[in-house]
């Protein structure tokens, strides 16, 4: 078939795939989160910020919260440290490493009778939630 009549025959498919193509209803693109370590854990870092310290929450009154987002090892995390000895050990770290995003947390609040609410909000926060 020559070049003219294959452009030709290729120009009806053309236009019908552009008339279809205008037919069909736009849909609106899934908004979801932002699910790599940094933006989890900016996400849980604000809401234990607002939640947990600034609230007065019994639980974390003796702490004060130490972020460490901009992390090299890739794994940005929060410090619950003493309250007037933040150098001291942490009392309770949460990381995460890679998109999507793994969490972890330990220290010896992960020990105690908080662990079960401190796992409970940190994923609530990492999926996007924001209340306390």
């Amino acid at each position: 078939m020559p070049f003219t009549y294959r452009l030709l025959a290729a120009f009806p498919l053309a236009a019908l795939g552009i008339v279809l193509s205008a037919c069909q209803t736009e849909r609106p693109a899934a908004v979801t989160a932002n699910r790599a370590a940094l933006p989890t854990m900016e996400r849980v870092a604000i809401a234990a910020n607002s939640c947990w310290f600034k609230s007065g929450d019994a639980a974390f009154k003796p702490y004060r919260l130490a972020p460490e987002l901009n992390s090299f090892s890739g794994r940005p995390r929060i410090l619950a440290v003493p309250r007037n000895s933040p150098e001291s050990r942490p009392m309770l770290v949460v990381q995460a490493e890679g998109n999507p995003a793994r969490l972890d947390a330990f220290g010896p609040m992960m020990g105690g009778p908080e662990a079960e609410r401190i796992k409970r909000d940190v994923l609530r926060w990492a999926r996007g939630a924001s209340g306390c």
